[in-house]
């Protein structure tokens, strides 16, 4: 049976998110609703558009894709955040890298909000040196013992399964001995304790692993080969985190890493009088130009590097505009005015886009040396076995 026509696919795209808002009626939770909003796109076939359809995708071409990207661009619900990690990070790495197996166990209950993903992948001492990470992975018969503590983990508190990255052999250079697994998170030895945020938000949080097991079954890609899919993962999150896509609800959402948006920006400018100011509207301007940017150069395909980059500078320089419109109103509010919630939340917030997904100062090193082919810096990490590097 041949595909509906990309313009007949589009009206049914709106109209399914049009009817969001209506489908979720009634349904309290963060994580209810989420699963509600998800099972109800999987129902509509609007999942994993381009996936093969035994993995329950749709099994459609490029062009599709592109339809859905471009319609629900600003009208997912910020439900849809919640599946960010397994959705956008996940899934094609599994998809690339996983068994056949691996890949008909995890893709279609992820597509379908049935299992939400984290990502163990940060540690106290490997953040930017992510290779340098201590948490061990022991082979014990079919199974892996896992043992470490993993941090700044987002979404932690309610995740079923993790994509987690362990040293496998300490004899190895830093970045050979890493194997990447899919970890269940209720399971004994997984401890997760919330990290609250200058915001007053607990959006990420640290984990404990205590010998939790992992079977053989559900490594994904090679033992010791997990560094070139740890990679590999972290541009999807980088690409992912670039688009600048917006999700929608009542438009005041305390949580991600998205900057604030200019019709925002505009509407608190108009209210606090500030809209003929020319500095402010130059400001505006700039913020508009960067917001049609963000999309823009993720349709390019460049590297997901630089989206990454341009999102965080959007993000500063628009929290700073919010700052400078709020004068000193914004230093102190009563505990129920929640218009000035959401901007103090945003005003703090931007300065951690600058450490999600891969501080800027990294974004730079991997342009200057994937893409500018500059010489990587000297260092004995590349060949020295990992047990005999120092650590902090």
């Amino acid at each position: 049976m041949s595909a509906e026509p990309p313009d007949v696919f589009e009206r049914r795209v709106r109209a399914f998110f049009d009817g969001v808002p209506l489908l979720l009626e009634g349904i309290e939770g963060r994580v209810p609703r989420a699963r509600a909003y998800r099972a109800a796109l999987a129902d509509a076939g609007l999942v994993g558009i381009g996936l093969p359809t035994d993995l329950g995708g749709q099994g459609l071409g490029p062009e599709y894709e592109a339809v859905y990207e471009r319609v629900s661009l600003d009208v997912l619900p910020q439900e849809e955040a919640t599946f960010g990690i397994g959705i956008g990070m996940a899934v094609p790495t599994i998809r690339d890298h996983g068994s056949r197996a691996l890949q008909r166990r995890f893709i279609p209950p992820a597509l379908r909000g049935e299992e939400i993903w984290c990502q163990l992948y940060s540690e106290p001492g490997a953040g930017s040196d992510l290779a340098g990470l201590t948490a061990r992975a022991v082979r014990d018969g079919d199974e892996w013992v896992v043992t470490g503590q993993k941090v700044w983990t987002s979404g932690a508190q309610h995740a079923d399964l993790a994509i987690l990255i362990a040293r496998t052999d300490p004899d190895l250079p830093k970045h050979r001995g890493i194997t990447m697994f899919a970890l269940d998170m209720h399971q004994p030895g997984v401890t997760v304790r919330p990290l609250v945020q200058v915001t007053g938000v607990a959006e990420f949080n640290e984990v404990f692993l205590d010998e939790a097991r992992v079977p053989h079954d559900w490594v994904v890609g090679e033992v010791n080969g997990g560094w070139a899919l740890a990679v590999a993962l972290l541009a999807h999150e980088r690409a992912s985190l670039g688009r600048g896509t917006k999700t929608v609800a009542d438009g005041r959402s305390k949580a991600g890493r998205q900057p604030l948006p200019y019709a925002g920006l505009v509407d608190r400018a108009r209210r606090n009088g500030r809209l003929r100011d020319p500095v402010v509207r130059q400001e505006l301007a700039a913020i508009y130009t960067g917001e049609q940017l963000i999309p823009w150069l993720a349709q390019r395909g460049v590297h997901p590097s630089i989206g990454k980059l341009w999102r965080t500078i959007q993000g500063r320089r628009a929290a700073q505009l919010a700052h400078v419109l709020a004068g000193p109103l914004g230093a102190a509010w009563e505990t129920d005015d929640t218009d000035a919630d959401y901007w103090a939340y945003h005003v703090l917030n931007c300065r951690g886009m600058s450490l999600g997904g891969g501080t800027d100062e990294i974004q730079r090193n991997t342009l200057g040396e994937r893409v500018l082919g500059l010489p990587r810096e000297s260092g004995p990490d590349r060949d020295t076995p990992f047990r005999d590097l120092p650590h902090n």
